[in-house]
């Protein structure tokens, strides 16, 4: 048998695998299989925190290092000087312009997680539209966080269909939710709405549609400190 005949038997019989023809089957190297298990894992995580969409909510609770508890109501608190600060959120709103929550510091900020999918979003956008404007001249910025919609158009005929005249930054995949530490007030599901203080700090986290009232109650105590 010739040398180029022996060779490709030796690198059959390295690989030690063959389809059914008898020939080497082609094998992923170790680096690939690495790099599909890193892009499976960030899938699963998204589809994770998204699992309970449009749902009532993930679990919460305070206790061990969370440093928050959960009222009755499943509006849950941290005190101020135990708050976790918001991750950097920052991006493209609907309308493509450039959005960084941090340069609203100074301010309370409301964050709402939503999607124009979302029947409890759409139950209770008209009460965020209604709060963002009376609040309008107190130093509350509200910032929608919209996610899982595939393209700007229905979610910008949501916020017009509400009247919502506050920005959104446009997050289809939920990369920026991704960002919260976990045993932090983070967001759980859609809609989730955080309560950042005018340090930055996370106040107050709802997993569940707010009304009018539940906002409030959300709002008017970080607005109160000093």
């Amino acid at each position: 048998m010739s040398a180029a005949s022996r060779a490709p038997q030796r690198s059959n019989r390295a690989t030690g695998v063959r389809d059914a023809g008898g020939r080497a089957a082609r094998v992923r190297t170790p680096r690939v299989r690495a790099r599909r298990r890193a892009t499976l894992t960030a899938g699963a995580a998204v589809a994770a925190l998204l699992l309970t969409a449009c749902g009532s909510g993930g679990t919460s609770g305070g206790g061990g290092n969370t440093n928050f508890v959960t009222g009755t109501d499943g509006i849950s608190t941290a005190a101020k000087g135990e708050r976790a600060a918001a991750p950097e959120l920052s991006g493209k709103t609907l309308e493509g312009e450039h959005l960084d929550v941090a340069d609203h510091q100074g301010k309370v900020v409301v964050l709402n997680m939503w999607g124009s999918w979302c029947n409890p979003c759409r139950a209770e956008a008209k009460y965020f539209a209604k709060v963002s404007k009376d609040y309008a001249d107190q130093d509350v910025q509200f910032v929608g966080i919209n996610t899982r919609d595939s393209s700007t158009g229905a979610a910008l005929a949501f916020e017009k269909d509400f009247g919502i005249t506050y920005p959104s930054l446009y997050d289809p995949t939920g990369k920026l939710m991704l960002r919260f530490e976990k045993g932090t007030l983070n967001p759980q599901a859609i809609p989730s709405t955080l309560i950042l203080d005018r340090d930055g700090g996370i106040a107050a986290r709802s997993l569940t549609a707010l009304s009018e009232e539940r906002l409030l109650k959300m709002l008017e105590p970080v607005l109160a400190e000093k």
